[in-house]
């Protein structure tokens, strides 16, 4: 396969949907970025040869930045600093999330602010493209400076230490090396610490979470078109003026997005003149203004992540002078704290809401599917109630993952714990807020495929009339995993089923026709 050219600081949401994908795909970087490697490198060299104090490259660290380290000691510096942060704890991070972590430092680093040789950067794709990925613990960062502990983890395994999976096997890291024929580097000044030293995890674990919720999303909406249709819903709230004298752009969008799914629906049409009803319960009605909400915070999620993976965010920054190079003036190397992960955190607290009205919103759409006197359709959603006891417990289910959800949706943002004797006196908690939302992804996804199955057995109840032809593709690929269900049988294989669907976007693709509207409401 040929290695797609990664050009640091112009990462795109559609490229990391690529190298985030189940697939490895082996990457370069942009030849071009070799010079400015060189200079940053070039620039910490010269400090260590100075007398003046540069945090990190000849001082402690955190509270320590007041000790002086001897010249013949950095090198050693660098080593103790990876041994002595690879201290994380709990299960290691999927190997999607790793191989995105790799890239979003490589890339960082290449950017040439982080002083670091053109054999670190190297060493770090060559992990990623052998299929040599470190084993990262998934507890132990405060979002701040960095995420120290697992970017520690991340990066023993370039020195020959720590784990590696490889081939499907977790080993000895300089095993690893070995059986991929890559050799273990010995770090200079600075390099341990603009490895560890960054946000690169915490982004990775969102945009892993937010490349999900997009697919979730659409599955949705879709089920949510389908329930409207099965709950014999009017489509008056769905219509265009209401949502432009609002002007929420992520409203107006979904609900040109129901509208475009709803076209064509026989079911819409045999009720139109002989429906009593004034208005339907929130959960249908007020779908483009929940989901629309949820839309335009996934979509601003988007652009301060991509903006984070295309980031510096390590200490102290190295702005070399231009075409510096030996004998020259230097440039300066100032720190900062572009570490503190506050706009990952912000907006994961942000997605964590949003998946959590997304799943919301699906649970009611359920409960008023198997409540009769709303959804006029037989007592949950079962030709012989009593006897049967159709949805009753399917829906509970939905409501559990709901409350999950809702106690998982608490910000992490705003707590902070003060760290490094009080140095470090405010973190992000970034890591966490990112790592919480892959979990509550799966609650919603559930929850989407348990409204998708009862929104398949109401429209059975309808038949043989027929809902839009978008949507009747969308219940054929239901239907090839989990047959209507006339009497009762255990549903926990066909939510399974469902779910896979739900995650996997086949849901979206099953529309009959392509759906302008619709593809429209996708992140990338």
């Amino acid at each position: 396969m040929t290695p797609e050219l990664l050009h640091p600081g112009e990462l795109t949401l559609a490229q990391l949907r690529r190298l985030c994908g189940a697939e490895r795909i082996p990457v370069r970087i942009d030849p071009s970025s070799r010079a400015a490697i060189r200079a940053s490198a070039e620039q910490v060299r010269r400090a260590t040869e100075g007398d003046a104090p540069v945090y990190g490259v000849n001082t402690g660290f955190g509270k320590l930045a007041t000790q002086r380290i001897a010249r013949e000691d950095l090198a050693l510096l660098q080593l103790k600093l990876l041994r002595s942060h690879a201290v994380g704890v709990g299960e290691p991070l999927h190997e999607r999330v790793v191989r995105l972590i790799l890239l979003l430092k490589a890339t960082s680093l290449a950017r040439g602010y982080s002083g670091v040789r053109e054999e670190v950067i190297d060493g770090l794709v060559a992990m990623h493209n052998h299929g040599v990925l470190p084993v990262i613990p998934c507890q132990g960062s405060v979002g701040a400076s960095g995420d120290l502990a697992p970017l520690a983890h991340l990066s023993l395994p370039l020195i020959g230490e720590g784990e590696a999976w490889f081939e499907g096997e977790r080993l000895p890291a300089a095993q690893a090396l070995e059986r991929a024929g890559l050799k273990p580097l010995q770090l200079g000044a600075k390099e341990g610490l603009a490895l560890i030293n960054g946000t690169q995890v915490s982004t990775a674990l969102a945009i892993d979470a937010l490349l999900t919720a997009d697919r979730i999303f659409e599955a949705a909406v879709i089920t949510g078109a389908i329930t409207l249709d099965a709950a014999r819903g009017s489509d008056a709230p769905f219509d265009p003026r209401i949502h432009a004298v609002r002007g929420q752009p992520g409203q107006i969008d979904c609900a040109s997005a129901y509208r475009a799914l709803a076209v064509g629906s026989a079911i819409r049409k045999s009720h139109l003149e002989d429906d009593d009803r004034v208005q339907d319960p929130y959960c249908l009605r007020c779908q483009p203004q929940v989901m629309g909400a949820c839309l335009d915070q996934m979509r601003y999620a988007a652009q301060v992540l991509v903006r984070e993976a295309n980031a510096v965010t390590d200490n102290p920054l190295v702005f070399a002078a231009p075409g510096s190079s030996p004998g020259q003036a230097p440039g300066d190397m100032l720190s900062g704290g572009n570490f503190h992960a506050e706009p990952v955190a912000l907006v994961a607290d942000a997605l964590a809401v949003a998946i959590a009205e997304i799943g919301a919103i699906s649970e009611r759409r359920v409960a008023m599917l198997v409540d009769t006197v709303v959804s006029r359709l037989p007592p949950f959603l079962t030709a012989e109630p009593g006897l049967n006891s159709g949805f009753m417990i399917v829906h509970v289910t939905a409501a559990a993952l709901a409350s999950e959800n809702k106690s998982m949706a608490h910000p992490a943002s705003v707590d902070s714990l003060p760290t490094s004797a009080n140095q470090e006196d405010h973190v992000s908690m970034a890591t966490f807020a990112a790592r919480r939302l892959r979990p509550m992804l799966e609650n919603t996804a559930h929850i989407v495929a348990i409204e998708l199955l009862a929104a398949a057995q109401g429209i059975e109840f309808l038949r043989p009339l027929q809902s839009a032809p978008a949507l009747e593709g969308v219940l054929r690929l239901v239907r090839s995993v989990s047959p209507a269900m006339p009497a009762d049988r255990s549903l926990a294989r066909d939510i399974a089923a469902v779910h896979h669907l739900v995650c996997s976007g086949d849901i979206g693709h099953a529309t009959e026709t392509r759906i302008p509207e619709l593809h429209a409401l996708r992140l990338a």
